[in-house]
């Protein structure tokens, strides 16, 4: 059946114009759109302007990242609580990268240290789903001389703010394995809410499942959460400043 058009029907010439307006308007907002699976729709548009804070920015991961992200992420203690086999070699790695970067539910980033510009850590969007309005925050991890700092903090404040005020997204949430309390802690400090517990949820590397408990946070309790962030930072800094 064809889809009903106001503007097909005779009008004034004074009207022609609108309706053309109306019509290109459409259009562009299809050629924004692609759908990727099921019933999702997905927006195309990414930026690649990286996300500047006062002491990270984030720039859009690609698997030229690997090298230096190898030593941080080949470190069993970074790596303890991630959900996959820690990486072996540089080129493992980068095969890693790869898949996550092509996946277009993705908005994946590496963390950068604004002072010397060194490649401190990741940290990713993922299920991201415009049409529903919601994503998951996960994929993170930092160097272990970053551990403490103002870094993740600020990391997290610029990955929030784009999902809440740049892709005005309702709801984001993280998931933490259950026996990763001071994560756990860590979201609580924030404000996230625990939602509940995935019981059995995933395998972990060393083969024994875990349960996942779920963390969230609505766009209508971001701003206070925002003011929690800034606050952290603040007072990871000034020792920095020092």
């Amino acid at each position: 059946m064809t889809a009903y058009d106001p503007c097909r029907a005779p009008v004034p010439r004074s009207g022609e114009e609108a309706c053309e307006k109306t019509r290109e308007k459409a259009r562009k907002k299809a050629r924004r759109k692609k759908i990727v699976t099921g019933h999702r729709i997905y927006s195309a548009p990414v930026t690649n302007q990286p996300l500047e804070g006062t002491v990270v920015r984030l720039v859009r991961l690609t698997p030229d990242h690997a090298e230096a992200l190898f030593p941080s992420a080949s470190d069993p203690e970074v790596w303890r609580w991630m959900p996959r086999a820690r990486p072996e070699t540089v080129d493992q790695l980068r095969e890693w990268l790869g898949e996550m970067t092509a996946d277009p539910t993705r908005r994946c980033f590496a963390v950068q240290r604004r002072d010397d510009g060194t490649v401190i850590g990741s940290t990713s969007m993922y299920d991201l789903d415009l049409a529903e309005s919601r994503t998951e925050i996960g994929a993170t991890w930092f160097d272990r001389s970053c551990w403490g700092g103002p870094y993740n903090v600020e990391s997290k404040l610029l990955l929030f703010t784009h999902a809440f005020e740049d892709l005005r997204l309702a709801r984001l949430a993280l998931r933490t394995d259950n026996l990763n309390v001071r994560s756990q802690q860590a979201l609580t400090r924030l404000g996230l809410v625990h939602e509940g517990t995935l019981r059995s949820h995933m395998r972990r590397p060393d083969g024994s499942r875990r349960d996942s408990l779920y963390y969230s946070l609505l766009s209508d309790e971001w701003p206070t959460v925002r003011e929690r962030l800034r606050a952290r930072i603040t007072a990871k800094t000034t020792p920095l400043l020092a």
